[in-house]
């Protein structure tokens, strides 16, 4: 199975192509300072599906990170794949085009092998959780209870705070990890795969700006 992989959640875009669990093309494109790295996320997939002599119809599943993360990047990957997926089922309806949404969280418990707590910054005093599953926005002091002595993977904001309780935790901003590839490995064991079901995770409601 053909998979193409993306995600604009996180602090990069990631674009990834795959057959079944072997990976064929794995890019990360950064932000050029005029413009947010989701800006991309189009002309990367038509030019690495080029790139390998593909065409979008040689795409058999779609995967994509549903968040937490930045709302622009949420409603962003999440329209891309599911515009896609429905044109690719309007012309080859007998194709049965697959998606497949993964939380970051769930992306980011793997980076180090294993399936690591992940606590990332959803500011307010609190930290969305993944421990084997998502726990929501949970307070900070008592993510701090949850960390102590284990391996912890988190961000740059919250590592300084982290760290006082134990020397494991990681910030995956701080390395170069696969996340396409890790992406694109979880895609193949997800078990909705029906683009209409696509939605963005919002663990916490969207910004309300002007109020």
């Amino acid at each position: 199975m053909k998979i193409l992989a993306f995600d604009t959640c996180l602090d990069k875009t990631y674009v990834t192509l795959s057959e079944d669990s072997n990976i064929i093309k794995s890019e990360t494109i950064l932000s050029d300072g005029k413009n947010y790295h989701s800006a991309y996320l189009l002309s990367t997939i038509v030019r690495i599906l080029k790139e390998n002599n593909l065409t979008p119809q040689d795409i058999e599943m779609i995967a994509t990170d549903i968040g937490p993360g930045s709302f622009t990047g949420i409603r962003a990957c999440t329209t891309v794949a599911r515009v896609l997926a429905q044109q690719l089922e309007a012309v080859k309806p007998e194709a049965g085009i697959k998606t497949a949404g993964v939380s970051s969280l769930e992306i980011l418990s793997k980076i180090l092998g294993g399936d690591n707590l992940v606590a990332l910054d959803a500011r307010k005093n609190k930290a969305y959780v993944y421990d084997g599953k998502i726990l929501g926005a949970v307070e900070l002091e008592e993510v701090d209870k949850m960390v102590k002595d284990r391996v912890l993977i988190t961000d740059d904001s919250l590592l300084p705070r982290f760290s006082q309780y134990t020397d494991k935790a990681v910030s995956y901003q701080a390395g170069d990890y696969p996340l396409g590839e890790i992406l694109a490995k979880l895609a193949l064991n997800k078990t909705e795969t029906d683009w209409r079901k696509l939605k963005p995770l919002y663990i916490q409601p969207p910004p309300v700006f002007g109020k």
